[in-house]
């Protein structure tokens, strides 16, 4: 274990045998960290925090602070962190709160660019890229291989799609559907993510599919109440176009275009 003479590391915090704490790094007394996971100097993590191995954390980068939520009232809340996961400088991880079910979760392999904040009480699944200055408010899903680029801002219990793309300086205040391009302000579906899907090894009768759904449901005029009772009733779909209706199928249930909404309690 390294730990540098600067650093304040409590004596009750749990570091794997190989682990490495910078300079002027903070560490908690209820911190857990998994082996070849490294600190580089002035990260500061507090709280009840897990973080699994192999993390890069960069300068400035601040994990397990107390919520922004004016409602928290110091509950032991927590935050867990996976495998793998880099993130870059300022990133901040809030822990989650008492009804958001006390947890914000980030899984494994996922790049927080400079200055990305991760509000209480989020869930991001594996493979997930979040650009510079991209803000998540509380309670956000941001599915498997998504990709959301710099200065996007997302609206509380928003869920974002696997494998969808997210643009730049976007508003996101609806669920951003699984495998599409989101873009503007307000944000619009775009078109299918081809360059993503291929790069992550979907087949050419794959993206043909997806992108007659597109049509279908964004370009054809008619009103989904008709489009996506057709496309359900089809029995020729890939299983990526079935994930996709039952993902706006869930959504309709929320409020404002949020299926998260549907589960606030």
């Amino acid at each position: 274990m390294q730990i540098h003479a600067t650093a304040i590391v409590d004596p009750q915090a749990e570091l794997a045998s190989d682990v490495e704490v910078g300079p002027f790094c903070c560490v908690g007394p209820q911190v857990k960290m998994g082996p070849g996971s490294r600190l580089l100097e002035r990260v500061s993590i507090a709280g009840r925090v897990t973080l699994g191995a192999r993390n890069v954390v960069y300068p400035g980068t601040c994990i397990g602070l107390p919520p922004q939520d004016l409602k928290y009232a110091d509950e032991p809340t927590s935050v867990e962190i996976g495998d793998g996961n880099l993130f870059r400088e300022c990133v901040t991880v809030h822990r989650g709160t008492d009804k958001g079910g006390g947890l914000t979760r980030i899984g494994n392999n996922n790049y927080l660019m400079a200055m990305a904040h991760v509000a209480h009480d989020c869930r991001l699944e594996d493979d997930i890229l979040l650009e510079n200055n991209v803000l998540l408010a509380g309670h956000i899903h941001v599915e498997h291989h998504a990709v959301v680029s710099g200065g996007a801002a997302m609206h509380h219990f928003t869920t974002v799609g696997c494998h969808s793309f997210v643009g730049g300086l976007t508003r996101i205040v609806h669920d951003i559907p699984p495998y599409m391009i989101v873009e503007g302000h307000p944000a619009r579906v775009r078109g299918v993510n081809v360059v993503g899907l291929r790069r992550n090894g979907f087949s050419e009768a794959v993206l043909q599919a997806l992108d007659e759904a597109y049509r279908w449901i964004y370009c054809y005029g008619q009103p989904r109440s008709v489009t996506l009772p057709k496309l359900e009733a089809r029995t020729d779909l890939p299983g990526e176009v079935q994930h996709l209706l039952e993902s706006l199928r869930r959504s309709e249930r929320g409020k404002h275009g949020r299926y998260q909404e549907s589960l606030r309690k």
